[in-house]
């Protein structure tokens, strides 16, 4: 018998009809429905309907027949008039850059209040080898390179409304705003005023400058944004090449060096072996208010600190608001914040992401799990205030299930059931985590070395999101039938007209279904033959049915989705084509690649999704 088969063997065995009616009971290991899991999907006029595309390794967008796209803005698009184009040979200055959409969009979320439509969009970080290629060394060489390039992080706010073919900016908008690295933010919940976050500059713990390596996003229903900063490690260094790095910042990541972005040269809080706090003010997610340009964003430290994938925020049937969040590192861990508060309309929600229950999952064989509370009684931690600033060290001590890699985590509007994707783990089954956790293959987290990923799907008791114990599936193990068979052939619901590697951004639409975009390999060749260009599809949770509805430029990942008010655009992020320099994406032949956000909509201009 294969692997995978005596793999499928063992978990069909043990599932079992849910108290709640809801399945487990499929054959072939995955899971393709939680039957009646809450409300039904609508299966009528407004589910996208197409025909799924071929893969395709083209320096273009490629849609499914019946859809267009168009550019909405890119890297270096001026947000004010006062601002010049961007220019493709300097590629502008520190200056320009602060008056400009900045680079490597990720995550984004549009709001659309009293006429207006405000776009927030995360930009993660830069690639040193196209930012600064006017450079012979291509890294930055100047302080204003390093400014230039840590002023492309952040987030951008931009004002956008809809022409008559399209939507563009609407520069000069009151409500445009960057958000940097040096932006003044508030610090919030249990962590705030705590001795670990006390600096030279900021000795009471209150507030910090700056947020970067924003990744996914959420949205709160009182109508503010979410970012999440994920390899926030990546910046810091140390001018003192002997400095003994303590165990809680190598948990993090934190090196010696930098990963070449230089940023200690021009601002002390970044050099370690001087602001050695500093490292514990970063790794939040970050409230910003989308119209109030004048307000200071907050850090949510009650959310926890490890790298954040995004904030999925579901308000619970009775009114708490439940975050569910994904640490994004191998065999790392999977998250839930359960508010003290409830939601209400006319009520002040200014600490409902202040002060509440912090958990992490674990997951056993017989597809159950529950959500383990991180209080100092559960892990022996001083206080709520330390765990929040060490979480990674929190969920260790209750042993916590290691994954692969979580990223984005979605809830169906329509159903109870939430989903996450689990990209790849090349450690799975082969060394522990940065903490020295097990490892070892696991329910969800079948394969060693895994390389195509899998997205787990859960539903909490009795459909509510509060209680501590849930039931688990896989809605899609990823992988390659061309060349394999067994587990890395993937799921059934893998065929070789849908194959893709490497899951990471997810979002259900408003009729419930799921759309996947990929952040993998696009060598085409070996283990990834057939699957071309990183691409998004769009997954049926009730029947499993997977199809290929996009596919991008060259070495781009395809990641953030939003849509407009009246649903008939998707707006999608294109981040990094031609990070290894083969993409012109998007002006065509002999052009600087620059990252992107383009609009989808149907030729006949009605709905989708």
């Amino acid at each position: 018998m294969s692997d995978f088969n005596k793999i499928a063997e063992k978990m069909v065995s043990r599932r079992k009809v849910l108290k709640s009616g809801v399945t487990f009971g499929l054959s072939s290991f995955i899971s393709t429905s939680f039957v009646n899991s809450g409300s039904s999907m609508n299966e009528g006029a407004d589910y996208v309907k197409f025909k799924e595309i071929s893969s395709s390794t083209s320096d273009t967008i490629t849609l499914a027949e019946g859809f267009n796209w168009n550019l909405l803005v890119s890297w270096g698009d001026p947000l004010w008039s006062t601002e010049k184009e961007f220019d493709a040979v300097t590629r502008g200055d520190q200056s320009s850059q602060r008056n400009s959409f900045g680079d490597n969009n990720d995550g984004m979320v549009l709001f659309s209040k009293d006429g207006k439509n405000i776009l927030v969009v995360n930009n993660e970080y830069t690639n040193l080898n196209i930012m600064f290629g006017n450079n012979s060394s291509g890294k930055p060489e100047t302080v204003d390179d390093i400014y230039k390039g840590m002023v492309a992080h952040g987030v951008s706010i931009v004002e956008i409304k809809k022409g008559i073919n399209k939507w563009k900016i609407v520069e000069d908008s009151v409500l445009n705003r960057r958000i940097f690295p040096d932006t003044l933010i508030n610090i919030t919940g249990p962590a705030k005023g705590h001795d670990l976050l006390k600096t030279k500059d900021d000795p009471k713990g209150l507030s910090t400058l700056g947020t970067w390596n924003n990744c996914g996003s959420g949205r709160t229903p009182w109508g503010t944004y979410l970012t999440c900063e994920e390899n926030f490690n990546f910046y810091f260094s140390s001018s003192n090449k002997n400095i003994n790095i303590s165990p809680e910042m190598k948990r993090y990541g934190i090196r010696v060096n930098d990963r070449g972005y230089n940023w200690a040269k021009v601002d002390e809080r970044f050099d370690i072996s001087k602001n050695p706090n500093e490292v514990n003010r970063a790794g939040y997610i970050v409230e910003i208010d989308p119209f109030d340009p004048h307000s200071n964003p907050k850090k949510l430290t009650a959310l926890g600190r490890f790298k954040h994938e995004n904030a999925e925020l579901v308000m619970a049937k009775n009114g708490h608001i439940v975050v569910y969040m994904g640490d994004d590192e191998r065999g790392e861990y999977l998250y839930r914040y359960v508010s003290n508060g409830k939601y209400n309309n006319d009520g002040d929600a200014s600490d409902l992401l202040q002060k509440g229950k912090l958990y992490v999952a674990r997951f056993y064989e017989n597809n159950t799990g529950e959500w383990l509370e991180l209080s100092p009684e559960t892990t022996g931690m001083s206080s709520l205030a330390e765990i929040c600033v060490y979480t990674r060290q929190a969920a260790s001590l209750v042993g916590a299930t290691t994954m692969d890699r979580p990223e984005w985590v979605a809830a169906s509007p329509v159903s109870n059931e939430v989903c996450c994707c689990l990209t790849n783990n090349r450690n799975r089954g082969r060394k522990p985590n940065a903490g020295g956790d097990n490892t070892s293959i696991n329910g969800p987290n079948p394969r060693q070395n895994n390389q195509y990923g899998q997205i787990v799907r859960w539903i909490p008791q009795e459909g509510d999101h509060t209680r501590k114990e849930f039931k688990w599936d896989l809605f899609v193990l990823a992988g390659n039938p061309i060349v394999h068979s067994g587990l890395k052939a993937g799921s059934k619901n893998i065929n070789e007209k849908n194959i893709f590697n490497s899951p990471d951004g997810l979002c259900f639409d408003s009729n419930g279904y799921l759309w996947i975009q990929t952040d993998g390999k696009y060598t085409n060749t070996g283990d990834f033959q057939g699957m071309g260009n990183n691409q998004m599809l769009l997954g049926n949770p009730n029947t499993g049915e997977i199809k290929r509805f996009m596919v991008g430029p060259k070495e781009c990942e395809v990641t953030g989705i939003t849509w407009s008010k009246d649903k008939k655009t998707i707006f999608v992020g294109i981040q990094h084509p031609g990070e290894k320099g083969n993409s012109n994406f998007p002006g065509g032949k002999n052009s600087l690649p620059r990252s992107s956000v383009i609009t989808i909509q149907k030729n006949d201009g009605s709905v989708i999704g």
